[in-house]
């Protein structure tokens, strides 16, 4: 598109996605008397040749965004699996369907559900939302590139002793009293990121990778003396590099759940770091990436993805 004045610079498009956000799917899987659920919230963004459609007002290669939430919908006939799984799915059904889409990013959220015990059995068809973590995912598809990242949010975290912070700059603003035995707790949110040639080996498995991570993450935070938030994402972020060569990189964003002692003085009672208030604001906000030396370039995966340094 040229503009008319010519003094006035030609107007480029740049970077530019489109597609049906935050689509829910419920799959319910009906082989047997003991069904199986699986419960996602799906978005869908192509990335392509879209300067007509933007230029000229020419739709010709505007997938409509209904088509991509009916998309999800009928792929999902087939079943699920893992997430990473079915966002892989949706970028190649995409990227070999319409010529014109040469990638996109793909992104899912995943509810657990549990069964509900009756009579001391699992029932085959009645269950419970679980309360803790929230699952996520992410597929991000330009040309023959293929990342996956993977994580989750939501997973509070409490340790009651072995966590202190002591020795940091104090000036006439500061009044945050230095201690070696304090409440760590927060609200992990991570993820992390598989290497190209895992991802295009087919070598992982990721409903199995996702629960050793998850059980990697809280060992490392329950295990050893926290001098402070940073020092403790490390010590997780370490065991999660050590036993997955697979994983390349790993991002953390974990607010400070502060715990502060009650003064119990006023009602004639002393307080043994046992009484705290919890306070939800304001709160630190700890994030941190860490990633192997020899990983130097990510190809743009984490565009999107907000929250995470």
């Amino acid at each position: 598109m040229t503009p008319n004045n010519e003094n006035t610079s030609r107007i480029v498009l740049g970077k530019n996605q489109y597609g049906k956000a935050e689509v829910r799917v419920v799959k319910i899987t009906r082989d047997t008397d003991r069904h199986e659920i699986e419960d996602l919230n799906v978005t869908s963004q192509l990335r392509g040749d879209f300067d007509a459609a933007h230029f000229d007002g020419d739709n010709a290669h505007v997938v409509p965004t209904d088509t991509q939430k009916n998309t999800v919908y009928g792929l999902a006939r087939d079943g699920v699996g893992s997430p990473e799984e079915f966002l892989l799915r949706l970028a190649n059904h995409f990227t070999s369907e319409f010529g014109w889409v040469t990638g996109g990013r793909w992104e899912a959220e995943q509810y657990a559900w549990e069964r509900i015990v009756s009579h001391g059995e699992e029932h085959g068809h009645s269950f419970v939302r679980r309360g803790q973590e929230v699952r996520n995912a992410v597929v991000v598809k330009d040309g023959g590139a293929v990342q996956v990242i993977s994580g989750l949010n939501g997973l509070t975290v409490l340790k009651s002793t072995q966590s202190g912070f002591v020795g940091y700059p104090q000036d006439r603003f500061t009044t945050l009293q230095e201690t070696t035995d304090r409440i760590l707790a927060t609200d992990v949110s991570a993820r992390w990121r598989y290497s190209t040639e895992a991802i295009a080996n087919g070598a992982v498995d990721f409903n199995k990778s996702y629960d050793d991570v998850r059980a990697l993450l809280l060992e490392g935070f329950a295990e050893e003396y926290s001098y402070a938030l940073q020092q403790t994402l490390f010590q997780m972020a370490q065991k999660v590099l050590d036993a997955h060569p697979e994983i390349d990189e790993l991002r953390f964003s974990t607010p400070n759940k502060h715990h502060f002692l009650v003064d119990l003085t006023p009602f004639g009672l002393d307080n043994p770091n046992e009484v705290f208030y919890a306070a939800d604001r304001p709160y630190g906000l700890i994030e941190a990436n860490f990633r192997r030396e020899t990983v130097t370039d990510d190809n743009n995966a984490w565009d999107g993805i907000a929250g995470f340094c």
